[in-house]
Formats: structure tokens, C-alpha cells, sequence
């Protein structure tokens, strides 16, 4: 069905009319068949390759709170007997990640995906390897910044790129198999971390972490660069009914600027909407607590009576549940096409978990269930709110200055996070965990504000519009989400 088709049919459903849905979608030539076997040749090249860099990038992130217990503050850091300095190296990473998210996106719509993110790759693994050549605080925290400078053109990247070839029914599960291997990598990581914890090596075992964690990373930056496809119209996976079919997905919903161009007055567009903002308050409250967890969870742990080895073992159980419960989550929020009340209800689940481990100081087994409800609970809503906004925002450019707009403003709340469980604050950490707490709750009411205030402007467009045609194309180039035709999942 042509554009003007579409919109001829768009209105006469606003005049009363009528027309026959499944009569629209039997002209296009492609049958649910040769979509399903296109979108499983898609997860088969895209998909394991991406949440193998995620893997890598966030042990490459987080691996610092592993060494924090295998002797780098005493080696490195002078001991660093308040804690501070060690908050320093970790926030490190935060700055330059927040500085470069929103120019790298929107300069990576400029170069072949595959070479960008291959690049991105290479670059943090180095810098995650020369961590073990520190010997002061300053070479630590150089190679931290260099971390959070690769990484920037990584993270908003891949929701983006995921855009180029998912549409908005299938970027829930997609996002959370992606952002799931985040609690993987913590799981994982806190495995590698028990096992180096026992090598005797002439290496100290800090070091030794951040070398076996990063190299790696440096071959699957090159990796990527030989398996990722570029974008539907360029790569040369698909054949030509293929390539076909992916761009009508591609156009499914939207149709704006496409390729290589940038639209300045979606830039201006991304900046002025409120929602954005309103996601970055969320995203701030669910990063302070990832931030947080990510760093210091072996280090609360070891609070309950551990030993070091004992509470590295300890932090695999939360991440792999995290795992589980975030799947569940996105695939149930992508059946009913709705985001809102998932991050609302998964927010108040990890604030609950730090109200335990505020009102319960005594009970291990009743705080060791409360860092299960923060895990899951923090890495639902981080991986929803990504989906949430993949289809939300109408055009590439609005997507690829919007993304990482929102999750630039909710690394702020990383930063916070790093610093609020000081060792003088130990072992109850009663101001870091009442601060995250208060924030789980904020991202919960913003996420009931923001969903109610989607359904309403949908059901505003419906009135004076009427209802679009389902997938039917719509012309955003000018308008990106605020064209009358798009509709937002709530």
C-alpha cells in the first residue's frame, strides 16, 4: 500500500469509514512466514555477537569493585583508608561516558554501524587491560575516563542500531536478552573474580582480573566488525527480497530520516521534550542503585559475615534471577505493547528491597533476599525504559540524540552512587541505601506520570485524527513522534 494509500485510509477511519485490516495486509507479497525467518537469520547475526560486547563492556565497567577486594586500594591507592579515592576511580568512568553519549550517537549515524561499535569495543578493552598497569591514582583514573569515552559510543548506540532492524513489538525482549547480559556479566563476573581470588601468580590478582577480563573484549571488537550487519539498505547479508522485507519492518510505524544524514531540527526537537527529562529522572534513580550495587554489592555482602572469596560467590545468585525475572518482564510488557506500569511496579520492588535492608539489620538471610529484589528490580527498569523509548521518539536523529540524552542525565546518578557508601559509612550504609531507596520510589511515580500522560496524547490524536491503520507507514520526517498519525506505547 503506496504512502497516499495509507493516509487515505487513515482518514477515512477518522470520518466514520471503515476498512478492512486484514485486506491491507494481505497486498504486501510477504507472508508472517518469511518475516519469522528473516527476524531469526537477524537474531542469529545480531544478537549473540551484541550481548557478548554487552558482557564485556560492563565487566570491563564493574570489575572495580571485584578488585576493590583482591588488594588494588592497598597496592594502588595508598590503602585508601576512607574509602574516597576508590569513589573517585569508579565515578571516573561516569564523566566522560555522560560528556560523549549524546555527540558519539549522533555522530555514529554518520559511519558504518559494524565499524563504530567494532571500534568502540577495541578501544574500551585496551583501556580496561592498561588498568593493570596503573601504579597511582592518576593512571587509574585516566584509564577509567578512556573507558567511559569507548564505551559512550556503545551503549545508546545499540538500541538505536537494534531500531535499524526491530520493530517496537519485537525491541522489548531483544533489549532485555541485550541489557540482561549486564546481570550475566555481574554473575559472571563475580565467578572470575572467585577463581582469580585463588591463583598464585607472580601478577597480583587485581591486575590479573582486568587482563583476563579485556583482552577479550579486543577480540570481539574485532569480531563485530566481520559479523554485525551495517544497515538494512547496505548490508550484504540479505538478499534482495530480504533487504526488501527488512526495509518495509524498517518503515513499519515510521518513515523518516533514514541513512546517513542527521535532521538538526530533531536535535532541537529532543531537547525540548519534557518526556525525555522525565525519563532521565527514572533512569537517574535506577543508575544510582546500578552504579551502586554494581561497586560496592561484594562489598555489602562481606558485611553480612563473609569472607572475601565467600562474598564474591554470593553476588552470582542475584545477577542470574535479574536475568530471569528481567526476560519475563520485557516479554509480557512487549504482548500487551506497554511500558509504563512494568517500570513503575519493578522500581517499587528494588526500593523495597533497600527498606529492608534499612529496617532489618540484623537478620543476613532477610538481607540477602533484599539485594534479589534490587538486582532484579534495578536492571528491569533500566532494560524496559530502553525499549520504552527505542520506538517512542518518531526519527533516527530524535532517537540518536534522545537515547543517549536520557541516559546521560541518569549517569548522573551514577556518579551520586558511587559515592554514597563511603567504608565510614559502614557496615549499615544507612545514608546510601535511604537515598536510593528514595529514588526507586521517584522513578516509579515519573513512570505512572509519564505513561498516563502518553495515554492520554494518544487517545487526544485518536479523537482528532481518528485511528491510524495498524503498522501502517507514517510520515515523521518533518514532525519526527509529533506527527497526528504516530501513536506512543504507553
Amino acid at each position: 500500500m503506496s504512502a497516499d494509500e495509507e493516509q487515505h485510509a487513515a482518514s477515512s477511519i477518522g470520518k466514520g469509514g471503515s476498512i478492512n485490516l486484514r485486506e491491507v495486509a494481505q497486498e504486501s507479497k510477504f507472508t508472517p512466514e518469511d518475516e519469522r525467518r528473516l527476524v531469526r537469520k537477524l537474531d542469529l547475526r545480531i544478537m549473540p555477537i551484541a550481548c557478548i560486547m554487552y558482557l564485556f563492556a560492563y565487566l570491563d565497567r564493574t570489575n572495580l569493585g571485584n578488585a576493590r577486594l583482591q588488594g588494588l586500594p592497598q597496592d594502588v591507592l595508598h590503602g585508601d583508608p576512607t574509602g574516597v579515592l576508590f569513589d573517585w576511580v569508579n565515578s571516573a568512568f561516569f564523566f566522560s561516558y555522560i560528556l560523549c553519549q549524546v555527540p558519539a550517537t549522533v555522530t555514529s549515524k554518520l559511519f558504518p554501524p559494524r565499524i563504530w561499535l567494532g571500534c568502540a569495543a577495541i578501544g574500551w578493552g585496551l583501556c580496561s587491560v592498561l588498568m593493570s598497569t596503573a601504579f597511582n591514582f592518576a593512571g587509574l583514573i585516566i584509564a577509567r575516563v578512556g573507558l567511559g569515552v569507548f564505551e559512550a559510543g556503545f551503549g545508546p548506540g545499540i538500541p538505536l542500531y537494534m531500531s535499524f532492524f526491530y520493530t517496537k513489538e519485537e525491541m522489548g525482549m531483544r533489549m532485555a536478552y541485550w541489557f540482561g547480559f549486564a546481570a550475566v556479566a555481574g554473575a559472571f563476573g563475580g565467578l572470575i573474580a572467585f577463581g582469580i581470588q585463588h591463583v598464585h601468580a607472580a601478577v597480583a590478582n587485581w591486575k590479573l582480573l582486568f587482563i583476563v577480563e579485556g583482552i577479550p573484549t579486543v577480540f570481539i571488537g574485532l569480531l563485530s566488525m566481520l559479523i554485525l550487519p551495517n544497515r538494512p539498505e547496505e548490508t550484504s547479508m540479505f538478499n534482495e527480497r530480504e533487504r526488501e522485507l527488512a526495509l518495509e519492518r524498517a518503515n513499519r510505524g515510521i518513515k523518516a530520516d533514514t541513512g546517513r544524514v542527521v535532521n538538526r531540527d530533531h536535535i532541537f526537537a529532543a531537547f525540548k521534550d519534557w518526556r525525555l527529562y522525565a525519563a532521565g529522572v527514572m533512569y537517574f534513580g535506577a543508575n544510582c542503585a546500578l552504579a551502586s550495587i554494581s561497586a560496592f554489592l561484594p562489598t555489602i555482602i562481606k558485611t553480612f559475615g563473609y569472607t572475601n572469596a565467600r562474598a564474591q560467590l554470593l553476588t552470582v545468585p542475584p545477577y542470574a534471577v535479574a536475568a530471569v525475572f528481567l526476560c519475563l518482564n520485557s516479554y509480557v510488557s512487549d504482548r500487551l505493547q506497554s511500558r509504563g506500569p512494568f517500570v513503575a511496579g519493578v522500581s517499587a520492588l528494588a526500593a523495597v528491597g533497600y527498606v529492608i535492608l534499612l529496617a532489618v539489620p540484623e537478620n543476613v538471610h532477610a538481607r540477602y533476599f533484599a539485594t534479589f529484589c534490587i538486582v532484579s528490580g534495578t536492571y528491569t527498569t533500566i532494560g524496559v525504559i530502553i525499549a520504552w523509548f527505542a520506538h517512542n521518539l518518531g526519527s533516527e536523529t530524535k532517537k540518536a540524540t534522545g537515547i543517549p540524552m536520557y541516559m546521560a542525565i541518569g549517569q548522573c546518578g551514577s556518579v551520586l552512587g558511587s559515592h554514597l557508601y563511603p567504608k565510614t559509612e559502614g557496615p549499615r550504609y544507612v545514608k546510601g541505601f535511604a537515598v536510593t531507596c528514595a529514588l526507586e520510589f521517584l522513578a516509579a511515580l515519573v513512570a505512572i506520570v509519564l505513561t498516563v500522560s502518553y495515554r492520554l496524547e494518544n487517545r487526544r490524536r485518536d479523537k482528532l485524527y481518528g485511528k491510524p491503520v495498524p503498522d501502517a507507514t507514517v510520515d515523521t520526517l518533518e514532525l519526527a513522534d509529533k506527527a497526528p498519525d504516530f501513536r506512543y506505547v504507553p
